[in-house]
This record gives structure tokens, C-alpha cells and sequence, in this order.
């Protein structure tokens, strides 16, 4: 049995949901040997999870001769360099999303978000993306994109469809929304490289890439993003103190509210909406509409368990869903989470990829084409028209 030793740069939400899947890895022989952080966090984490060995810096992480494969799940503005660096040491590396983004350049005036057109931002992003994946095809090891979404079961039984159908799909609408983000750094521009619409949004957006490159597959056509229009805003930014009491969003100069719509070149459309104002837990939801039939992909929260209870205290120890700001009264309690969003199955392929050298369903190609759309609709949203790609 092949043997894959990982190192884990970052220690919060994300990494959480990824240690649970590395630990039930099967076929491959899976340790993950070290974790990089620089809080204080990282000596609990590293307790809780067994992890052997802990770093203070990356950079002491990938000097680590034991490591196979880095995975990086730190805030988006680290993620190019730290990419880079880890494959030139030698290093397969599974990189959280989004893949890249615009995070400011020296003489930007500040914030960026309110006053880098996002033209000019597109632009960049586009030579930043190009230049990355140029450094990952010379190092010749395995980039890996942690887009969960398209491992999701319910998005990759739509794509058994598809295939078996090849129907054409005619429309998407997809969403990924809740009621804000703790996370302080997501209401920076300059260390998310946007808002709702990349931070969220990037997940439905690639879900309707790859499900569309599925039917092109199927049906022996080439298909492509053609065109984007987009509309963004601050929809939280009149309320009063008292008026946010359950809701986060409280954006320096990134959108809590944003939709993108892709025209692709066979005339069909998608559109993809995000937002941080939505209460009553995460809304991860995909609608495919085809020549053929409806598919309706409720990700989570799911109808497998319901659950009315009238004490918050009891439940303290219990997790029901992600960004519910209660647990009582009428709950949709998810099970199996991490199955149910796709992180064991992406976990799996990766750690197979790894370990025979075959290239990941999430891949290069996905998470370029996902960044480049979205900041297409950021601009198209700016300047009010349609962005020809």
C-alpha cells in the first residue's frame, strides 16, 4: 500500500473538515506528519489530531524531506506564493479556493476594493494566474484544487446524468449563501480578493463550470464561457448596531451581496448568486435545468434528520449545521457533513492522485477558469455591461 505523508499549513474551520477526511482515507496509506501555523492554536491542534511535528513558518514546513504533499488551507492572499514554493521544494499540493486573486500592488490607494477598477484588477489577476501556472507546470508535481462542491454526491450524481443522458443543459442556478463570515479578513479586499461573490460564490461557479464541461464531454462538443454580466453591493451597510445582532457581513470594501451570470458559447446560460445576509444556516443549492428534465441539488442543509428542541444549553456539545445562530426550535440537522459537501470523496482523490500520479477531477484548469469568470463578473458589475471573455 502506497504511503502519502501530508503537511497542513493552517489550523481553523477548513483544516478541521480536512483532517476528518484524511483520517478515512482508504487504499492509500495517509499520515499527515506536520501542520504550519503561527498562532498559539496550532499546539492544541496538533495535540488533538496526533499531528507529530508543528512549525511556526511555512517555510521550515516545506523544508520537511518527509512530506509528500502540502495542503494549504490559509487565507486566499498567501495562497500563489506559498503554491509556488511548495512545488519547487518538491511537493505535490492541494490548495483551498480560491485559486488566486487580486490583493493589491504598491501605490494602490486604500482600500483597494473601492478604488482599483476592476478591469484593471481582472487584468492582473489574469497575469498572476498565468505566471503561477506556469511555475506548477515546471515543477511537474500534482496541483490539486479543494473545490469540495463538484465531489459533492449530490452535484456528482447530476453529472452521472449527464452523461448517461447527454441532454443539453439548458440553465444553472447556483448559490452558496449564510448570514456572514466570522472571519475578520473577509472584509478586506486586500486579503480575500473580494467578497460573498468569491469568497461563497466561487463554489456554485465552479460547480456550474465543471457540470458544463461534463455535458460538452458528452456530447463531443467544445463549450466555453463566452460572456459574463454581474451586479454586486453592500446591502447590510443601513443597519443600526442593534440591527446586526445575527448577522456578520459588516464588509470594509468587498460586496455581501453578489450574482454573476455566464452566457456559454452554445448560447445556454448560469447564474450564480452569494450572499452574507442570509440567516437560518448555509444554503448550498445547484438547479440544472436540461433539454431532458430537472435536477434539483440541495447540498446542505438536508431533510435527513429534523430536530425541534427548547434548550440551547443541552446542546451545547452538539453541532446541527453550520451558521445557525441557534439550536432550537425546528433545525435541519446535517449528518455526515462531510460526505454530504464532498470533502472525504476529495480528499480521496487527491490522496490517490498522490500516490499513482494521475491528475485530480479539481484540477488546474478548474480553479484558473473559476477566478477568471469571477472577477469578469466583478468587472461587468462595475462598469454596468456585458464582459466579453
Amino acid at each position: 500500500m502506497a504511503r502519502i505523508r501530508v503537511g497542513l499549513v493552517g489550523c481553523g474551520f477548513v483544516s478541521e473538515l480536512h483532517m476528518y477526511a484524511f483520517r478515512r482515507v482508504y487504499g492509500v496509506d495517509v499520515e499527515v506528519a506536520a501542520v504550519a501555523a503561527r498562532g498559539d492554536h496550532i499546539v492544541e491542534f496538533a495535540r488533538r489530531h496526533q499531528i507529530p511535528r508543528f512549525y511556526r513558518s511555512f517555510v521550515e514546513l516545506i523544508a520537511d524531506r518527509e512530506l509528500d504533499v502540502i495542503d494549504i488551507c490559509t487565507p486566499p492572499s498567501l495562497h500563489a506564493e506559498m503554491i509556488v514554493a511548495a512545488m519547487q521544494a518538491g511537493k505535490h499540493v492541494i490548495c483551498e479556493k480560491p485559486f488566486a486573486g487580486y490583493f493589491g500592488r504598491e501605490g494602490d490607494k486604500q482600500p483597494i476594493g473601492r478604488h482599483v477598477p476592476k478591469g484593471l484588477m481582472y487584468e492582473r489577476v489574469l497575469e498572476e494566474m498565468d505566471k503561477t501556472r506556469a511555475a506548477i507546470e515546471r515543477t511537474g508535481k500534482l496541483f490539486m484544487y479543494a473545490e469540495d462542491w463538484i465531489y459533492a454526491p449530490a452535484v456528482t450524481k447530476i453529472a452521472e446524468i449527464i452523461k448517461a443522458t447527454r441532454d443539453k443543459i439548458l440553465f444553472m442556478k447556483g448559490e452558496e449563501s449564510h448570514s456572514g463570515s466570522h472571519a475578520a479578513h473577509a472584509a478586506e479586499w486586500a486579503m480575500t480578493g473580494g467578497g460573498s461573490l468569491i469568497r461563497m460564490g466561487c463554489h456554485p461557479l465552479s460547480a456550474v463550470l465543471y457540470l458544463k464541461q461534463v455535458e460538452a464531454k458528452a456530447r463531443s462538443e467544445t463549450i466555453r464561457v463566452a460572456s459574463v454580466s454581474g451586479d454586486v453591493g453592500n446591502v447590510t451597510a443601513g443597519l443600526k448596531p442593534e440591527e446586526r445582532t445575527y448577522i456578520k457581513a459588516n464588509p470594509v470594501d468587498v460586496e455581501d451581496w453578489g450574482t454573476l451570470t455566464a452566457t456559454f458559447s452554445d448560447g445556454t446560460k448560469a447564474t450564480v448568486f452569494s450572499g452574507d445576509m442570509i440567516m437560518g444556516g448555509v444554503r448550498n443549492l445547484i438547479e440544472t435545468y436540461t433539454s431532458g428534465g430537472s435536477l434539483f441539488a440541495n447540498i446542505t442543509p438536508n431533510t435527513h434528520l429534523m430536530s425541534y428542541q427548547t434548550s440551547e444549553e443541552k446542546l451545547a456539545s452538539v453541532y446541527i449545521t453550520e451558521k445557525v445562530d441557534r439550536k432550537t426550535g425546528w433545525q435541519y440537522v446535517c449528518l455526515e457533513e462531510e460526505w454530504t459537501r464532498g470533502y472525504l470523496q476529495e480528499i480521496q482523490d487527491f490522496m490517490e492522485c498522490a500516490a499513482t500520479g494521475r491528475q485530480p477531477l479539481s484540477d488546474l484548469a478548474l480553479a484558473y477558469e473559476t477566478i477568471k469568470v469571477n472577477y469578469a463578473g466583478y468587472w461587468a458589475a462595475e462598469e454596468g455591461r456585458r464582459v466579453v471573455l
